[in-house]
């Protein structure tokens, strides 16, 4: 049956997921997606959003580990970080709540297991992804793209 894990790149307007299945060293994309918030809604309420769908999401495809980018923080960008460390928190309650194991990983880490390179570019982190999972194209947007990276990390034991 295999090792179902997800990886989440959470964000307040969007969070990409990634479902995978491991089992002897072959890897199998389940379900990968956008989780949007309603950009009109105040922000408790597209929190209350997030929760739902990703709770969704866990009660569907039941994974044992949900792999998540640990918070960082870009001092050109502070609100950024503060609203994806809102969707982040929510993201790890969501997952506590229904009884899955969360690990948190590095942004770096996940790019060099991914790339060799600790400080690889989004388009590299695409194309990585699609290769590794035989995609005929790089996920899109951006944030399925790095939700399959962490999925693929934990997978590979990183």
């Amino acid at each position: 049956m295999g090792r179902i894990l997800c990886g989440v790149d959470p964000g307040l307007g969007v969070t990409g997921y990634a479902v995978v299945r491991a089992e002897s060293g072959r890897l199998e994309l389940i379900d990968a997606g956008a989780l949007r918030t309603d950009e009109s809604l105040e922000l408790p309420d597209r929190l209350c959003q997030l929760d739902d769908d990703f709770a969704s999401v866990l009660r569907d495809h039941r994974p044992e580990v949900v792999a998540v980018e640990d918070l960082y923080s870009h001092y050109k960008h502070p609100r950024t970080s503060i609203l994806m460390g809102h969707a982040r928190g929510v993201i790890l309650c969501t997952a506590a709540k229904l009884h899955v194991k969360v690990t948190p990983y590095p942004a770096t880490r996940v790019k060099k297991y991914l790339t060799g390179n600790g400080h690889a570019s989004k388009d590299q982190i695409q194309r990585a992804v699609a290769r590794t999972l035989g995609l005929a194209a790089p996920p899109e947007p951006p944030d399925v793209a790095d939700a399959l990276a962490l999925a693929l990390c934990c997978a590979g034991g990183e």
